[in-house]
């Protein structure tokens, strides 16, 4: 299996289960491992038989923004079944980052790795 991969994609969103969280934008950090057969996509040269990390790039963007969640949890979740609905993956893995979330912390996250049922 081969690996589409969109690394500390950035977005500013509201996220947080307290309420100073839900007055300013906090940046989350995308981190997307795709795993699908690129070998059609590479012998035609053709985007439409590719993974096209573009668009997964927007998608994830248009949902963090206009889906606001507590937790970075359900946003992950969300996000992979989205991911594997919508695009020719059979396994997600994606790591979210929030450097704002501990300021003791470098930053904090959730990462998980679902598969197509």
């Amino acid at each position: 299996m081969d690996k589409v991969y969109i690394s500390q994609l950035h977005v500013e969103t509201i996220i947080g289960v307290y309420d100073f969280e839900k007055e300013s934008k906090q940046s989350l950090y995308f981190d997307i491992e795709m795993l699908t057969d690129i070998s059609a996509a590479a012998q035609s040269d053709d985007i439409s038989l590719a993974v096209d990390y573009a668009k997964v790039s927007e998608r994830v963007i248009a949902h963090t923004i206009s889906k606001p969640v507590e937790l970075l949890e359900t946003l992950v979740e969300q996000l992979a079944a989205i991911i594997l609905a919508e695009f020719n993956v059979v396994q997600v893995s994606i790591c979210v980052s929030n450097p704002a979330a501990v300021p003791a912390a470098k930053t904090v996250g959730v990462e998980i790795t679902r598969k197509k049922k």
